[in-house]
């Protein structure tokens, strides 16, 4: 039995389009602060998780999500590796890792700086690697 040329392109075509997405890059890096390693965002900027979030679901909207800009998710992006993209209430998508949602903070200034650990008697933490 032999293959014809349209299935045998079009299984191609569908092996092109699930390789990327299996070899995807994960959408953070890895940092070191003065608190040892963390999670960073693309920039270098230090990432944060926030102990109200629960189940996959973003406690944090509104102004919260002024101070505290989530690591937003694209629709191309395919989670991997511990991420899984959750859906805001706003619909937007958001980056989480092993479960918990992922956030920078507005009053970091630079890559290193973690200066929302702790913060809201201790609801933010730093998220590790």
């Amino acid at each position: 039995m032999t293959t014809s040329p349209i299935r045998l392109a079009l299984t191609l075509a569908a092996a092109l389009v699930i390789i990327p997405a299996a070899f995807a890059a994960p959408p953070t890096k890895t940092g070191k602060t003065d608190k040892g390693n963390v999670l960073t965002d693309a920039k270098g900027m230090t990432l944060y998780t926030f102990d109200k979030d629960a189940d996959g679901k973003s406690a944090c909207n509104g102004p919260c999500a002024t101070n505290w800009p989530v690591l937003k998710a694209e629709a191309s992006d395919a989670a991997g590796d511990g991420y899984t993209i959750i859906t805001r209430d706003d619909g937007s998508k958001q980056w989480a890792y092993k479960g918990k949602p992922l956030y920078t903070f507005a009053k970091d200034s630079k890559p290193g700086d973690v200066t929302g650990d702790g913060f809201l008697n201790g609801a933010w933490h730093l998220a590790t690697p």
